[in-house]
């Protein structure tokens, strides 16, 4: 597998459209830190971190409203590793205008657009959820 976020993308759409309670991906730390930025956003109920040898894994528990629909309504790869997008402090993109978030990769880690923005970095952008 050449792109592991576009794969955990993949599945949270999937899992989203199939109406999974859960889901199960292989563990990293920029997996970890991308699940842990949409459980702060809102868009996912939780996860569980399970650090076994070799890999691990993390489940994540998916959000749904009262008609059973996914809160997560599209995820977008735009930092891809063929094409590398990369912006500055005053260049963040505002998703579906304000309504989404922008993930992002900064010298300071892993944030959302709206973190990037008060911490005044730049970064690649990693993805689109809303």
């Amino acid at each position: 597998m050449t792109d592991p976020i576009a794969d955990l993308l993949t599945r949270i759409r999937n899992a989203g459209t199939a109406r999974h309670a859960s889901l199960k991906v292989p563990r990293s730390k920029i997996k970890l830190e991308l699940v842990k930025i949409l459980k702060s956003e809102g868009f996912i109920e939780g996860y569980i971190d399970v650090p076994e040898k070799p890999q691990g894994h993390i489940k994540v528990f998916l959000r749904y409203d009262g008609d059973n629909n996914a809160i997560i309504r599209g995820l977008k790869r735009v930092s891809k590793p063929g094409r590398r997008v990369y912006v500055g402090k005053d260049e963040i993109p505002r998703v579906r205008n304000g309504l989404g978030v922008a993930v992002l990769t900064t010298p300071r880690g892993v944030l959302s657009d709206y973190a990037a923005r008060q911490a005044g970095v730049g970064g690649e952008v990693l993805c689109h959820v809303w």
